[in-house]
């Protein structure tokens, strides 16, 4: 079990914003195609997560309708930079003019979670704990992660139980006993209040 010392980085976005956006273990979305940029056919991508660095290395790109999506079709990224606030523009391969833009709006921009460089100990990226299972140091089985929600200071956990009950868990350092990626667990300290349903 490692020990939670940070809360992470963010990789995919809220399901509470688009529920098919949840995360897939070969592929996680970096974005959503929103529409074109200029004339020669770039498109305007927002971001998913807190920053744009993975989508401007990427050389290669896919987009389907969810992130699993088995026709989600590959695109080389020829060129990559900054749009406006919380977007990005690519430059698709076989892509030259605004109108062929239209098909893609809407979009999910996914990549391979293998190609995301490693995090320092005690981080992780969002799509890593979305399903893990959450307990309390006594033993007490709260539920499985099923959002997160960036809100400022912690990024705040959206626990369901299996009668849909629903707990949100701050991602304080000091809430957070430890997380076991292999075993798909996190441990919370046991608080007063703080496994209260919403």
């Amino acid at each position: 079990m490692v020990p939670f010392s940070a809360p992470g980085r963010q990789v995919a976005m809220n399901s509470q914003d688009r529920p098919d956006m949840a995360p897939s273990r070969e592929r996680i979305v970096l974005g959503e195609v929103r529409g074109a940029h200029g004339l020669r056919g770039e498109i305007r991508v927002r971001i998913a997560g807190d920053s744009p660095d993975h989508l401007l290395a990427v050389t290669g790109i896919w987009l389907g309708r969810r992130p699993g999506d088995p026709e989600a079709r590959r695109h080389v990224v020829v060129e990559a930079g900054l749009a406006r606030s919380g977007e990005v523009r690519l430059r698709l391969q076989g892509f030259d003019q605004r109108d062929q833009v239209g098909p893609l709006v809407g979009l999910l921009v996914t990549v391979p979670a293998a190609i995301l460089p490693e995090l320092p100990e005690g981080e992780f990226y969002w799509y890593e704990l979305i399903g893990c299972q959450v307990e309390s140091e006594s033993g007490e089985v709260v539920g499985r992660v099923r959002e997160i929600w960036e809100t400022g200071a912690h990024d705040v956990l959206m626990v369901e139980d299996e009668e849909g009950v629903r707990r949100l868990l701050p991602t304080a350092a000091e809430l957070m006993k430890g997380i076991d990626l292999e075993a798909r667990r996190i441990v919370v300290v046991d608080l007063p209040g703080l496994l209260e349903p919403i």
